[in-house]
Protein backbone atom coordinates (compact mmCIF):
# COMPACT_ATOMS: atom_id res chain seq x y z
CA UNK A 1 0.00 0.00 0.00
CA UNK A 2 0.99 3.62 -0.72
CA UNK A 3 1.00 7.14 0.72
CA UNK A 4 -0.27 8.92 -2.07
CA UNK A 5 -1.24 12.91 -2.19
CA UNK A 6 -3.73 14.09 -4.38
CA UNK A 7 -4.09 17.58 -5.39
CA UNK A 8 -7.63 19.14 -6.12
CA UNK A 9 -8.81 15.98 -3.77
CA UNK A 10 -12.10 18.13 -2.75
CA UNK A 11 -12.97 18.59 -6.11
CA UNK A 12 -15.25 16.32 -7.68
CA UNK A 13 -13.05 13.79 -9.53
CA UNK A 14 -10.40 14.41 -7.21
CA UNK A 15 -12.31 13.38 -4.19
CA UNK A 16 -14.19 10.02 -5.52
CA UNK A 17 -10.46 8.90 -6.72
CA UNK A 18 -9.69 9.57 -3.02
CA UNK A 19 -12.61 7.68 -2.27
CA UNK A 20 -11.68 4.93 -4.32
CA UNK A 21 -7.61 4.92 -3.28
CA UNK A 22 -9.28 4.46 0.64
CA UNK A 23 -11.23 1.47 -0.44
CA UNK A 24 -7.80 -0.04 -1.94
CA UNK A 25 -6.40 0.80 1.51
CA UNK A 26 -3.60 3.12 0.38
CA UNK A 27 -3.12 6.10 2.55
CA UNK A 28 -4.29 9.48 1.05
CA UNK A 29 -3.48 12.69 1.72
CA UNK A 30 -5.47 16.01 -0.02
CA UNK A 31 -4.05 19.20 -1.18
CA UNK A 32 -7.09 21.30 -2.10
CA UNK A 33 -7.26 25.85 -1.75
CA UNK A 34 -11.02 25.24 -1.63
CA UNK A 35 -11.43 27.51 -4.61
CA UNK A 36 -14.25 25.19 -6.63
CA UNK A 37 -13.58 22.11 -3.92
CA UNK A 38 -15.95 21.65 -0.97
CA UNK A 39 -14.79 20.47 2.62
CA UNK A 40 -18.10 18.26 2.28
CA UNK A 41 -16.28 15.89 -0.68
CA UNK A 42 -13.64 15.10 1.70
CA UNK A 43 -13.38 11.62 3.14
CA UNK A 44 -12.94 11.43 6.81
CA UNK A 45 -9.15 9.34 6.31
CA UNK A 46 -8.06 11.55 4.28
CA UNK A 47 -5.78 13.63 5.59
CA UNK A 48 -6.35 17.50 4.68
CA UNK A 49 -4.27 20.43 3.35
CA UNK A 50 -5.90 23.38 2.86
CA UNK A 51 -3.19 25.39 0.13
CA UNK A 52 -2.69 26.77 -2.95
CA UNK A 53 -0.30 24.97 -5.28
CA UNK A 54 0.92 28.10 -7.09
CA UNK A 55 2.24 29.25 -3.11
CA UNK A 56 5.91 27.00 -3.44
CA UNK A 57 6.75 27.55 -0.26
CA UNK A 58 3.23 26.28 1.34
CA UNK A 59 3.70 23.31 -0.89
CA UNK A 60 7.17 22.41 -0.03
CA UNK A 61 6.03 22.07 3.59
CA UNK A 62 3.70 19.59 3.05
CA UNK A 63 5.97 17.14 0.59
CA UNK A 64 8.37 17.57 2.58
CA UNK A 65 6.34 16.66 5.67
CA UNK A 66 4.66 13.89 3.85
CA UNK A 67 6.96 12.43 2.04
CA UNK A 68 4.38 10.53 -0.14
CA UNK A 69 5.33 7.53 -2.94
CA UNK A 70 2.56 8.48 -5.54
CA UNK A 71 1.16 12.27 -6.46
CA UNK A 72 -1.87 12.23 -8.36
CA UNK A 73 -2.43 15.92 -9.68
CA UNK A 74 -5.62 17.13 -10.18
CA UNK A 75 -6.15 20.71 -9.22
CA UNK A 76 -6.34 22.78 -12.05
CA UNK A 77 -8.23 25.93 -13.15
CA UNK A 78 -11.16 23.89 -15.35
CA UNK A 79 -12.69 26.65 -17.10
CA UNK A 80 -11.78 26.44 -21.13
CA UNK A 81 -13.83 29.73 -21.36
CA UNK A 82 -11.73 31.70 -18.44
CA UNK A 83 -8.53 30.33 -19.98
CA UNK A 84 -9.54 32.18 -23.25
CA UNK A 85 -10.26 35.48 -21.35
CA UNK A 86 -7.10 35.26 -19.15
CA UNK A 87 -4.55 32.66 -20.76
CA UNK A 88 -1.88 34.25 -18.69
CA UNK A 89 -3.53 33.25 -15.59
CA UNK A 90 -4.54 29.80 -16.55
CA UNK A 91 -0.99 29.02 -17.18
CA UNK A 92 -0.09 30.94 -13.55
CA UNK A 93 -2.16 28.05 -11.85
CA UNK A 94 -1.86 25.26 -14.88
CA UNK A 95 1.86 25.21 -16.04
CA UNK A 96 3.69 27.04 -13.35
CA UNK A 97 1.59 25.10 -10.45
CA UNK A 98 2.26 22.33 -12.17
CA UNK A 99 5.95 22.93 -12.74
CA UNK A 100 6.30 24.02 -8.85
CA UNK A 101 4.40 20.41 -8.14
CA UNK A 102 6.79 18.47 -10.15
CA UNK A 103 10.21 19.60 -8.71
CA UNK A 104 8.98 19.03 -5.04
CA UNK A 105 8.02 15.71 -5.87
CA UNK A 106 11.39 15.05 -7.58
CA UNK A 107 13.13 16.48 -4.49
CA UNK A 108 11.64 14.35 -1.93
CA UNK A 109 11.80 11.14 -3.67
CA UNK A 110 8.23 10.40 -5.29
CA UNK A 111 8.27 7.74 -7.71
CA UNK A 112 5.37 8.16 -9.38
CA UNK A 113 3.41 11.02 -10.82
CA UNK A 114 -0.48 10.67 -12.20
CA UNK A 115 -1.87 13.66 -14.14
CA UNK A 116 -5.34 14.29 -15.07
CA UNK A 117 -5.12 15.86 -18.53
CA UNK A 118 -8.01 16.62 -21.31
CA UNK A 119 -8.84 14.16 -23.68
CA UNK A 120 -11.36 16.68 -25.23
CA UNK A 121 -9.65 19.98 -25.48
CA UNK A 122 -6.07 18.61 -26.56
CA UNK A 123 -7.03 16.74 -29.93
CA UNK A 124 -8.86 20.26 -30.73
CA UNK A 125 -11.06 19.36 -34.18
CA UNK A 126 -9.85 15.62 -34.87
CA UNK A 127 -10.59 14.64 -38.12
CA UNK A 128 -10.04 10.73 -36.59
CA UNK A 129 -12.62 9.76 -34.10
CA UNK A 130 -12.84 8.00 -31.76
CA UNK A 131 -9.41 9.97 -31.57
CA UNK A 132 -5.83 7.62 -30.22
CA UNK A 133 -3.52 8.82 -28.09
CA UNK A 134 -1.17 9.24 -30.93
CA UNK A 135 -3.60 11.63 -33.14
CA UNK A 136 -1.57 15.23 -33.13
CA UNK A 137 -2.33 17.41 -30.45
CA UNK A 138 -3.03 21.29 -31.60
CA UNK A 139 -5.59 22.26 -28.29
CA UNK A 140 -7.49 25.25 -29.82
CA UNK A 141 -8.09 26.70 -25.90
CA UNK A 142 -5.19 28.31 -23.61
CA UNK A 143 -6.59 25.67 -21.50
CA UNK A 144 -5.78 22.47 -23.82
CA UNK A 145 -2.55 23.86 -24.60
CA UNK A 146 -1.49 24.21 -20.57
CA UNK A 147 -2.89 20.85 -20.45
CA UNK A 148 -0.35 19.75 -23.38
CA UNK A 149 2.56 21.52 -21.69
CA UNK A 150 2.32 19.85 -18.65
CA UNK A 151 2.46 16.47 -20.64
CA UNK A 152 5.47 17.38 -22.17
CA UNK A 153 7.45 18.64 -18.42
CA UNK A 154 6.68 15.09 -17.43
CA UNK A 155 7.92 13.60 -20.24
CA UNK A 156 11.21 15.56 -19.50
CA UNK A 157 10.98 14.94 -15.81
CA UNK A 158 10.98 10.89 -16.81
CA UNK A 159 13.72 11.53 -19.25
CA UNK A 160 16.10 13.78 -16.89
CA UNK A 161 15.32 12.73 -13.47
CA UNK A 162 13.63 9.37 -13.88
CA UNK A 163 10.04 10.55 -12.28
CA UNK A 164 8.17 7.89 -14.17
CA UNK A 165 4.60 9.22 -14.83
CA UNK A 166 1.07 8.11 -16.23
CA UNK A 167 -0.91 10.98 -18.17
CA UNK A 168 -4.65 10.76 -18.22
CA UNK A 169 -7.10 12.25 -20.72
CA UNK A 170 -10.23 12.19 -19.80
CA UNK A 171 -13.24 12.78 -21.92
CA UNK A 172 -16.26 14.51 -20.57
CA UNK A 173 -16.65 13.32 -17.21
CA UNK A 174 -20.19 13.37 -15.13
CA UNK A 175 -21.42 11.72 -11.82
CA UNK A 176 -22.26 12.80 -8.52
CA UNK A 177 -20.72 15.65 -6.82
CA UNK A 178 -20.47 17.42 -10.13
CA UNK A 179 -20.86 21.17 -9.66
CA UNK A 180 -23.45 22.13 -11.95
CA UNK A 181 -22.97 26.21 -11.08
CA UNK A 182 -19.52 25.57 -12.51
CA UNK A 183 -18.04 25.97 -15.59
CA UNK A 184 -18.04 22.40 -17.12
CA UNK A 185 -20.69 19.37 -16.69
CA UNK A 186 -23.68 19.59 -19.16
CA UNK A 187 -25.07 16.72 -17.25
CA UNK A 188 -24.89 18.60 -14.09
CA UNK A 189 -26.42 22.05 -15.35
CA UNK A 190 -28.92 19.91 -17.32
CA UNK A 191 -30.53 17.40 -14.41
CA UNK A 192 -30.61 20.35 -12.03
CA UNK A 193 -32.55 22.72 -14.46
CA UNK A 194 -34.92 19.98 -14.89
CA UNK A 195 -35.31 18.33 -11.54
CA UNK A 196 -36.13 22.75 -10.15
CA UNK A 197 -38.69 22.53 -13.42
CA UNK A 198 -36.32 25.42 -14.68
CA UNK A 199 -35.81 26.03 -18.67
CA UNK A 200 -32.78 24.39 -19.79
CA UNK A 201 -30.92 25.41 -22.77
CA UNK A 202 -29.53 23.74 -25.92
CA UNK A 203 -26.60 26.16 -28.07
CA UNK A 204 -26.10 25.80 -31.56
CA UNK A 205 -28.51 22.41 -33.07
CA UNK A 206 -27.30 20.32 -30.35
CA UNK A 207 -25.81 18.17 -32.69
CA UNK A 208 -21.88 18.44 -31.21
CA UNK A 209 -20.84 15.27 -30.12
CA UNK A 210 -19.29 14.70 -26.76
CA UNK A 211 -17.76 11.74 -24.95
CA UNK A 212 -19.42 11.00 -21.65
CA UNK A 213 -17.65 9.43 -19.15
CA UNK A 214 -19.03 8.18 -15.63
CA UNK A 215 -16.96 9.11 -12.37
CA UNK A 216 -16.93 5.59 -11.01
CA UNK A 217 -14.84 4.02 -14.34
CA UNK A 218 -12.61 7.23 -14.39
CA UNK A 219 -11.69 6.09 -10.85
CA UNK A 220 -11.05 2.60 -11.43
CA UNK A 221 -8.68 4.25 -14.27
CA UNK A 222 -6.96 6.02 -11.58
CA UNK A 223 -6.46 2.73 -9.67
CA UNK A 224 -4.95 1.12 -12.50
CA UNK A 225 -3.01 3.36 -13.37
CA UNK A 226 -0.72 2.82 -9.98
CA UNK A 227 0.26 -0.15 -11.36
CA UNK A 228 4.35 -0.50 -11.59
CA UNK A 229 4.34 -1.73 -15.27
CA UNK A 230 1.96 1.51 -16.31
CA UNK A 231 3.65 4.23 -17.87
CA UNK A 232 2.95 7.03 -20.21
CA UNK A 233 -0.24 8.30 -21.93
CA UNK A 234 -3.57 7.42 -21.85
CA UNK A 235 -7.40 8.09 -23.34
CA UNK A 236 -9.96 7.31 -20.52
CA UNK A 237 -13.66 7.67 -22.03
CA UNK A 238 -16.24 4.87 -23.60
CA UNK A 239 -15.39 5.80 -27.01
CA UNK A 240 -18.82 6.73 -28.10
CA UNK A 241 -19.96 10.04 -29.24
CA UNK A 242 -23.31 11.36 -28.09
CA UNK A 243 -24.85 14.45 -29.19
CA UNK A 244 -26.10 16.88 -26.86
CA UNK A 245 -29.78 16.48 -27.73
CA UNK A 246 -29.84 13.00 -27.23
CA UNK A 247 -27.95 13.37 -23.60
CA UNK A 248 -30.83 15.55 -22.86
CA UNK A 249 -33.41 13.21 -24.58
CA UNK A 250 -31.98 10.25 -22.16
CA UNK A 251 -32.25 12.71 -19.47
CA UNK A 252 -35.46 13.22 -19.59
CA UNK A 253 -36.38 9.20 -20.23
CA UNK A 254 -34.06 8.78 -17.06
CA UNK A 255 -36.44 11.75 -15.36
CA UNK A 256 -39.82 10.54 -16.66
CA UNK A 257 -40.10 14.08 -17.67
CA UNK A 258 -41.12 15.93 -20.93
CA UNK A 259 -39.95 19.07 -21.34
CA UNK A 260 -38.72 20.99 -24.84
CA UNK A 261 -35.66 22.77 -24.84
CA UNK A 262 -35.02 26.84 -25.81
CA UNK A 263 -32.32 27.02 -28.23
CA UNK A 264 -29.52 29.71 -28.07
CA UNK A 265 -26.74 30.83 -30.47
CA UNK A 266 -23.57 28.71 -30.66
CA UNK A 267 -20.94 29.42 -28.40
CA UNK A 268 -17.61 30.71 -30.27
CA UNK A 269 -15.03 27.85 -29.94
CA UNK A 270 -16.89 25.25 -28.98
CA UNK A 271 -15.65 21.83 -30.39
CA UNK A 272 -18.24 20.22 -33.03
CA UNK A 273 -17.16 16.68 -32.45
CA UNK A 274 -15.33 14.88 -29.82
CA UNK A 275 -14.90 11.11 -28.40
CA UNK A 276 -11.89 9.40 -27.49
CA UNK A 277 -10.34 5.71 -28.70
CA UNK A 278 -9.67 3.78 -25.41
CA UNK A 279 -8.38 0.66 -26.34
CA UNK A 280 -4.66 1.56 -25.48
CA UNK A 281 -5.75 2.00 -21.71
CA UNK A 282 -7.77 -1.56 -22.59
CA UNK A 283 -4.45 -3.86 -23.99
CA UNK A 284 -2.09 -2.00 -21.20
CA UNK A 285 -4.04 -1.30 -18.11
CA UNK A 286 -6.69 -3.99 -18.63
CA UNK A 287 -9.52 -1.06 -17.91
CA UNK A 288 -12.63 -0.59 -19.83
CA UNK A 289 -15.69 1.57 -18.79
CA UNK A 290 -18.55 -0.70 -17.13
CA UNK A 291 -21.19 1.96 -16.66
CA UNK A 292 -23.62 2.77 -19.62
CA UNK A 293 -24.99 6.40 -20.06
CA UNK A 294 -28.60 5.45 -18.94
CA UNK A 295 -27.11 3.88 -15.65
CA UNK A 296 -24.89 6.71 -15.26
CA UNK A 297 -27.21 9.12 -15.57
CA UNK A 298 -29.63 7.24 -13.44
CA UNK A 299 -27.32 7.23 -10.73
CA UNK A 300 -26.53 11.24 -10.79
CA UNK A 301 -30.20 12.76 -11.08
CA UNK A 302 -30.63 10.53 -7.85
CA UNK A 303 -27.95 11.86 -6.33
CA UNK A 304 -29.03 15.27 -7.31
CA UNK A 305 -32.47 14.66 -5.99
CA UNK A 306 -31.58 13.39 -3.14
CA UNK A 307 -29.10 16.75 -2.14
CA UNK A 308 -31.47 18.81 -3.40
CA UNK A 309 -33.82 17.49 -0.73
CA UNK A 310 -31.58 18.62 1.89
Amino acid sequence: MAKILITGGAGFIGSHVADGYLACGHEVVVVDDLSTGHRRNLPDRARFYEADLTDGDELALILQSEKPEIVNHHAAQKSVRMSVEDPAEDARINIIGSLRLLELSRRVGVRKVLFSSTGGAIYGEATQIPTPEEYPAWPVSPYGVAKLSVEHYLFYYAEQFGLPSVVLRYANVYGPRQDPHGEAGVVAIFGERLLAGQETVIYGDGEQTRDYVYVADLVRANVAALGDAVRGTFNIGTGVETTVNELYRQLLAVMGQERPARSAPPRAGEQRRSAVDIRKAAREMDWRPEVTLREGLARTVAYFKQAMSH
